[in-house]
């Protein structure tokens, strides 16, 4: 599941943000409901791990 800052997060847990070239560059974790972060970096996502 990719999601984008400013998303609502579907479930708590952790997720990892991903660059573009598919690095992992660093993870948060957030509760349900919540609204994805803005990322430190352009052209990342966030993918769910756990």
């Amino acid at each position: 599941m990719i999601l984008n800052c400013g998303d609502v997060c579907p479930k708590s847990g952790s997720y990892k943000v991903v660059d573009g070239k598919g690095n992992v560059v660093n993870s948060v974790w957030l509760k349900e409901g919540q609204t994805m972060p803005p990322t430190q970096i352009s052209d990342c996502h966030y993918e769910y791990v756990s």
